[in-house]
Formats: C-alpha cells, sequence, structure tokens
C-alpha cells in the first residue's frame, strides 16, 4: 500500500506540472491509457465520467461527502488521419475544462488527459492505478498486453469478456476482476441482427448526450 501511494504521489505530481490540475493522491486513480480508437471505446469511458459528474452535481453537499473521490486518467495517440479519434480527445478535454474547475464537486472528480502517451509515461502511469478500463468490444481485441501490465503493477481491472482479461480472471479468480458486457460471440449474433437505431436509449445516456 505504501508503495502504490508513493506511485500516486509521483504521478500526482507530474499531472501538476504538465497540466496544472492538482489530484488527490488518496484518490482511486481510473486508468485508461491505450491506442485512442472506436473499438477500444474510450468514448463509453468518458461518456461514464460525464454520468459520474452528473450524479455528483445532483446530489446534496452531505452526500457528496459520503463518495469516494476518483482521478480518471486518460491517454494514448491518435492515428493522423482518424477524425473520430481525435473527436474522442477532443470530448475528453473539453469535459476535463469543466470538471476540473467546478468548485462543487472539488477533488471529487478529475479528469486528465495526458499527452503524448509513451513507454516512458506509462512506466509512471501504470504502477500508479487503482483501477484500469479495458473495455473493448468483445472481439476485437486479439491480445492486448497493457492490462497484464496494470495486473502486475496491483490494479483491479474493469473489462470486457475478451482478449487476454479472459485468461487473467483464469488465473487471478472472478473476485479480483470486474468483468461485463456481451461475450465474442454474441456481439456477432447483435452484428448480424441488423438492430441498428430501434433500441430506446437509457435515461441516463440520454441525460449524458444532452449534456454534451
Amino acid at each position: 500500500a505504501e508503495i502504490k501511494y508513493a506511485n500516486k504521489v509521483r504521478l500526482a505530481k507530474y499531472i501538476k506540472s504538465t497540466t496544472g490540475v492538482s489530484v488527490n493522491p488518496a484518490a482511486l486513480f481510473d486508468v485508461q491509457v491505450k491506442r485512442i480508437h472506436e473499438y477500444k471505446r474510450q468514448q463509453m469511458n468518458i461518456f461514464g465520467v460525464i454520468h459520474r459528474y452528473l450524479t455528483l452535481k445532483a446530489m446534496t453537499p452531505e452526500e457528496r461527502k459520503k463518495q469516494q473521490p476518483r482521478v480518471s486518467i486518460f491517454g494514448g495517440k491518435a492515428a493522423p488521419g482518424y477524425w473520430m479519434a481525435k473527436q474522442i480527445i477532443h470530448l475528453v478535454n473539453n469535459v476535463g475544462a469543466v470538471v476540473n474547475v467546478d468548485e462543487d464537486i472539488g477533488d471529487l472528480l478529475k479528469v486528465i488527459f495526458l499527452e503524448d502517451y509513451n513507454v516512458s509515461k506509462a512506466e509512471m502511469i501504470i504502477p500508479a492505478s487503482d483501477l484500469s478500463e479495458h473495455i473493448s468490444t468483445a472481439g476485437t481485441e486479439a491480445s492486448g498486453t497493457s492490462n497484464m501490465k496494470f495486473v502486475l503493477n496491483g490494479g483491479l481491472i474493469i473489462g470486457t469478456c475478451d482478449g487476454a482479461n479472459i485468461e487473467i480472471t483464469r488465473e487471478i479468480g472472478e473476485n479480483n476482476i470486474f468483468l461485463f458486457g456481451n461475450l465474442a460471440e454474441d456481439v456477432e449474433d447483435l452484428r448480424h441482427a441488423h438492430n441498428y437505431g430501434s433500441h430506446s436509449l437509457d435515461s441516463d445516456l440520454v441525460k449524458v448526450f444532452a449534456e454534451i
């Protein structure tokens, strides 16, 4: 626990020096660092952050005191011609610009995008993570290895039933990983069912889209 906290303090200092945002090392560090791509679903993560922000805003000050502070950390690069990936980065930064200066929320939620993600940054980020997000659509991640690095550094995973998440679950047990979503074969069935546009949106998701 002492080593993990020391790593979080080191990352918090780096975040302050590069982004100007002060984060609490005692907060839960929720990390998604990887290539920016639609199938890796950074957009779903940031939608979740917006939902968390709206939930906190709706609480009374007394209710907020009971909440676990969280720092959502994003990092990664977009291919030069990949417009949608750049839009995702733009959205993450815009959400951070709103959330990080909200005095009602304070340290309860911070949103950080770390630029120019590389191996040197990973050596600082991965040991500091409490929770890492490996949430690619099932069936699309052949064998990502970053999830292994996070687990070996004492972090918990939230992820889909895909890629190495499945093997990691066998090794560490289902109690130590948070899996969700469809299995790869279910995704294929959904893809071929052509149900696009026929779903009713969740009311919380509608609020997120309205806020954007």
